[in-house]
This record gives structure tokens, C-alpha cells and sequence, in this order.
């Protein structure tokens, strides 16, 4: 009887945005056009590697297969969190949380590993440019982009696996916009504490890990082409995009995994920019600062047109 009584739980109060109901019809449209635009930016990103012949670069590859995993990451929470601004009941199923805490992470973790392919990538490119084709053969680009999705999935299982069985019996409410795992696992009618730190260790600790060494692969590339050929502002010039995608995409991730279980007001901010507002720079920071994609993107909508 008593089991029954810890799993009565079947949904959870989400606790979107406040503000008065004008203030939400502004947060509708505002949220609603930068989903749009993710989706639209990223899937233009990959529809253009695709099938544009100029992009047929290693770089390219992981671009695309970033902005797959950008635009997967956006949908499994905004669709949610925008509707949610017009409604007064603003709840999710137990298992609509579940699955949705399984995706951010699976597309999350995978993103990690993506961004460190991306920095192997452009090491090779500038600091071993004669070998550079050798190296990033297609081989190898199929096994970082599998290995990213298996870190992914290793990820987001490892947590998943003991969060699902947790009973819920008490309060339902998380303070955010979408289920976000520290926040459901103090929910729990049980002690979570060696959880609560698995989680810290698996999402904090392996965010800061691939961020340190993120920012580390990019400062040997830069005193590396300091030294050898003094081509600092070129390299520069390279690196930036990847530098300001990285730092965009592990800031807000950092704060909320490895300091996950501390009261922060700012955590629906720090959600909405890791899941909405980085997700869109990709494509703003690749498209606009890249010429290649730019005259790639022209190419392909000019054929499009002649052949209709």
C-alpha cells in the first residue's frame, strides 16, 4: 500500500515565465520567431552541406552534423515552453518529462563530443595543413560523428537509468520551463544525495572538463601558428566562430550542471539562452562570418530557382 502511495504523481506543474497576459502574448511571438529561425538556420546549414560540391571539407561535415544536433536540441524544448505561454495549466506528463530529459541530454552529450572533433579539426587544419587530408579522412569523420552520438546516449543513460525509478509522491512543481533533471530529482520522496552528486559528476564535471580542454586545443593552435609562421590574425580570424560557439554553448551548461542544486534565480534565463538563444548562433555565427557557406547558400537557391 505503501508503494502505491509513492507513485501518485502522474504530471508535473511547469512554472513558465510571469508577467501579465500582454507581457506572455510578447513572449510567444519573441520565442516562437527564434525557434523559426533556429529550425530554419540549422536545417539551411545541413540542406546546404548536403548538397552544395564547394563545401565537400571535413569542417563542413562536423558543421552540418552541429547544426543537426542544434536544431534537435531546441525542439525538444521550445515547442513545449512556447505553447505553454497561452495556457493557464501549464503541466507535462511524468514520462513527457522523462523523455524529454532523455533527448536534452542524449543531443547535449553529443554536442560535447562534436565540439571537440570541431577543435581536432581545425588543429589539424592550421597547426598540420600538408597532412591534413590524410588525417581527417571520411573514416574518421563517420566515427567521430557515431562516437559522438554513443557519448550522447552513455550520457544521458547513465543518468536516466536511476532518475526514472525515483518515486514521486510530494510536490510537483519545477521551477523552470522544461523538466531539467537537478530540479525533477529534488522532487523524489527519497534521500537523492549520492544522485545529486552523480549528476554534478556526469553533466557538471564533464562540462567543465571539455570546456577546459576546448580552450586549451585552441590556445596551443594560436602559440603554435605564433611561432611557426606568425599568422596570428589569420588562425584568428579561423578560430573565432568556434571559440564564441563554444564559449556560448558550455557557459550556461557549466553553471546549471556543476552547481545544479543550488537556488539561482537566473535559471530560467541560463535555460532559455542554453536550449533557445545558442542554438540560433550557430547558424547566425557560421553563415555570417563565413564567405564559402554564404556563396554556397546563393548557389544552391539560385539552381533551385532555374530549375523550377
Amino acid at each position: 500500500m505503501d508503494l502505491m502511495n509513492k507513485s501518485t504523481i502522474s504530471e508535473f506543474v511547469l512554472l513558465s515565465l510571469s508577467g501579465s497576459w500582454e507581457l506572455q502574448i510578447f513572449y510567444f511571438m519573441f520565442f516562437l520567431l527564434l525557434y523559426g529561425a533556429t529550425v530554419v538556420g540549422n536545417l539551411l546549414i545541413v540542406i546546404t552541406v548536403i548538397f552544395s560540391s564547394h563545401l565537400n571539407s571535413p569542417m563542413y561535415f562536423l558543421l552540418g552534423n552541429l547544426s543537426f544536433f542544434d536544431m534537435c536540441l531546441s525542439t525538444v524544448t521550445t515547442p513545449k515552453m512556447v505553447s505553454d505561454l497561452l495556457r493557464e495549466q501549464r503541466t507535462i506528463p511524468l514520462w513527457g518529462c522523462m523523455t524529454q530529459m532523455f533527448f536534452m541530454h542524449l543531443f547535449g552529450g553529443g554536442e560535447m563530443t562534436l565540439l571537440i572533433a570541431m577543435a581536432f579539426d581545425r588543429y589539424v587544419a592550421i597547426c598540420r595543413p600538408l597532412h591534413y587530408t590524410s588525417i581527417m579522412s571520411r573514416r574518421l569523420l563517420h566515427g567521430f560523428v557515431l562516437f559522438s552520438w554513443i557519448i550522447g546516449f552513455i550520457h544521458t543513460m547513465s543518468q536516466m537509468v536511476l532518475t526514472v525509478n525515483l518515486p514521486f509522491c510530494g510536490p510537483n512543481v519545477i521551477d523552470n520551463l522544461f523538466c531539467d533533471l537537478p530540479l525533477v530529482i529534488k522532487l523524489a520522496c527519497k534521500d537523492t544525495y549520492v544522485l545529486e552528486l552523480f549528476v554534478i559528476a556526469d553533466s557538471g564535471l564533464l562540462s567543465l572538463i571539455c570546456f577546459i580542454l576546448l580552450l586549451v586545443s585552441y590556445t596551443v593552435i594560436l602559440v603554435t601558428v605564433h611561432r611557426s609562421s606568425g599568422g596570428l590574425s589569420k588562425a584568428l580570424s579561423t578560430l573565432s566562430a568556434h571559440i564564441t560557439v563554444v564559449t556560448l554553448f558550455f557557459g550556461p551548461c557549466i553553471f546549471i550542471y556543476a552547481w545544479p542544486f543550488s537556488n539561482f534565480s537566473g535559471t530560467k534565463i541560463l535555460s532559455v539562452f542554453y536550449t533557445v538563444i545558442t542554438p540560433l548562433l550557430n547558424p547566425i555565427i557560421y553563415t555570417l562570418r563565413n564567405q564559402e557557406m554564404k556563396v554556397a547558400m546563393r548557389k544552391l537557391m539560385t539552381q533551385h530557382v532555374h530549375s523550377r
